[in-house]
């Protein structure tokens, strides 16, 4: 008897948490639904073992996002749908269909004349669907985290030419959503949804300028959150080792824990 390569263990082991009679009760009640926000989740923790350089977690959490696709076509497969061999071979193709400089006899000139086949070689594959959908926005997944379908908007339309034609625009549009928001805060009564329209401009706006400088907002963003993590649990330490609890304190002395944290840092 052959041994099973290393997919087709896992995909009998999915079969078997999957089996009605003899496999796992949570695994058998869920849905494409269900396994859809796990399925986000571990590829973020794909994304947070790459950014901190951690190649043996970045193993474990591809198999645990390989497994995600495991689960879901295995799901298709028990609705008669696809199985995960039809998901390979119709990323194989898309793949070779895609890459014609690679897999066939088509050249391109640069970086812009390569970008602009992609894409129309992604809109020919919705005409190919069925889709009528013709605008330059077509195709941007709406299950998108917003901040990235924010930039994936707005790149989209900086294509067809829409766009500021540099930065210092961008920064004057900046301050006058801060204006905005500001105005929401003080109206009486205020506006909750206006005041999150607002705020929404605001942030769309930061995307903005994090596209034009070429910067992944995301990446920023996690840098972000853990820098702000990393103070404040050096914070709750110093605190601690004078004797006092964090929530003691008032904001005085907390803010000049927080400046002790960051001088650290820089030292």
């Amino acid at each position: 008897m052959n041994t099973p390569t290393p997919i087709e263990d896992l995909r009998r082991v999915m079969a078997r948490l999957r089996d009605r009679d003899r496999g796992c009760a949570w695994d058998v009640e869920q849905t494409f639904d269900s396994i859809a926000p796990y399925t986000i989740e571990e590829a973020y923790e794909v994304a947070d073992a790459i950014a901190r350089g951690d190649l043996g977690d970045l193993r474990d959490e591809l198999g645990d996002l390989l497994l995600q696709v495991v689960f879901h076509a295995r799901m298709a497969e028990e609705q008669g749908e696809f199985e995960f061999d039809d998901v390979a071979r119709g990323i194989t193709a898309k793949l070779r269909r895609r890459h014609p400089h690679v897999f066939g006899d088509v050249r391109h000139a640069n970086d812009a004349e390569r970008a602009a086949a992609w894409d129309a070689h992604k809109s020919a594959e919705r005409s190919e669907r069925g889709d009528g959908d013709r605008s330059a926005l077509a195709g941007i997944a709406v299950g998108l985290p917003e901040w990235l379908r924010s930039v994936k908007l707005q790149t989209r339309a900086a294509k067809v030419g829409f766009d500021w034609p540099g930065i210092d625009p961008v920064f004057g549009k900046l301050h006058e959503e801060i204006e905005e928001v500001r105005a929401e805060f003080a109206r009486e009564p205020r506006s909750p949804e206006q005041l999150a329209d607002e705020i929404g401009d605001l942030l769309f706006v930061c995307l903005n300028i994090a596209r034009h400088a070429r910067i992944d907002a995301g990446a920023a963003l996690r840098s972000a959150n853990a820098k702000f993590e990393r103070r404040f649990r050096r914070m709750e330490s110093l605190a601690a080792e004078q004797d006092m609890a964090l929530p003691s304190l008032d904001l005085e002395a907390q803010d000049a824990l927080w400046n002790e944290a960051k001088r650290e840092e820089r030292e």
